[in-house]
């Protein structure tokens, strides 16, 4: 069990703080969601995982750290499922925030700048609207050309930081104890991870404190598709592709429609945790009912 698991205990310990010590520093000396120095920050808090994942894997347990983490480059099938599984999330959220009352449609993406208005400076705001209005396609369309190519390189680069550490480290320690137990701890961990950020601000602005919660329930519920696609491509590196391209897009959710709030629509809002229950409960039909080598076990 996790508790009894002492290199699953000294990897979260120490992954929770040098993580959370970098975000104090940086809340400490000034620092905010809005500023520039946040992106670094977020880079720097990202590749916490899997240098916490190297430090107990290799250096103090002198394991092995590829074969047992994962780390293979030998492309399947599974690298594009997972590439394109964030896109089918986003535009499942963006028709379940639909039906929320409240929301509307708005091409227009006057809800998007609503938003941003709370984060954004009003001049910074009409330079978008200018650029946007330039644009040969609508920019819902470039986002998900820009959304994947960029999932796929810098984005999978700094996503590879974090599932080193929750796919590769946590995954191999934990796997024995089943797919739903294995995901279930993986996504607590995962999700407790993001509180100082969230706190802050962090996709959940408008409710900060409830967003910890919210953040964690999201990273349980996502848990078992980055697990489903880890066992099914074999390596980290398309989960990785999986999680830099769900960053990369998951602001489209939101782009096209007006109302709602943080803890409602979105990808991290209610509407995405819906979106995310009917996909993994789509391939958990077939993987357990039509599949030959199911990898998840049955729920009842």
């Amino acid at each position: 069990m996790l508790f009894n698991n002492k290199k699953v205990q000294l990897f979260t310990a120490l992954t929770y703080i040098f993580s959370w010590t970098l975000a104090i520093l940086f809340f400490s000396f000034g620092g905010s969601v809005n500023s520039r120095g946040y992106f670094i920050l977020g880079i720097d808090y990202m590749f916490m995982p899997a240098i916490m994942a190297f430090l107990v894997q290799k250096i103090i347990s002198k394991e092995p750290l590829k074969l047992p983490l994962g780390i293979s480059f030998k492309v399947n099938a599974w690298f594009f499922i997972g590439w394109i599984i964030p896109l089918l999330l986003v535009f499942l959220t963006l028709l379940i925030s639909l039906l929320i009352p409240g929301v509307t449609y708005s091409p227009g993406m006057e809800g998007m700048f609503e938003r941003l208005s709370g984060l954004m400076k009003a001049d910074e705001i009409e330079k978008l609207k200018s650029s946007y209005a330039l644009a040969p396609v609508h920019p819902v369309w470039i986002g998900v050309i820009q959304g994947l190519l960029a999932g796929a390189s810098i984005n999978a680069i700094a996503g590879f930081g974090e599932e080193l550490g929750w796919r590769g480290f946590l995954y191999n320690e934990l796997k024995s104890l089943g797919f739903w137990k294995m995901s279930l701890i993986t996504g607590l961990i995962w999700g407790i991870w993001h509180a100082p950020l969230v706190i802050k601000g962090h996709n959940y602005y408008q409710h900060p404190i409830v967003g910890v919660l919210m953040m964690a329930a999201w990273c349980i519920l996502l848990a078992p598709l980055f697990n489903y696609v880890r066992i099914k491509s074999g390596s980290v590196i398309a989960t990785s592709i999986m999680h830099g391209t769900l960053n990369a897009t998951y602001g489209l959710a939101l782009i096209l429609i007006k109302g709602g709030n943080d803890l409602t629509v979105g990808i991290t809002g209610l509407a995405g945790f819906a979106a995310i229950i009917i996909v993994t409960a789509v391939i958990y039909y077939f993987d357990v009912y039509e599949s030959a080598n199911p990898v998840m076990e049955k729920l009842f």
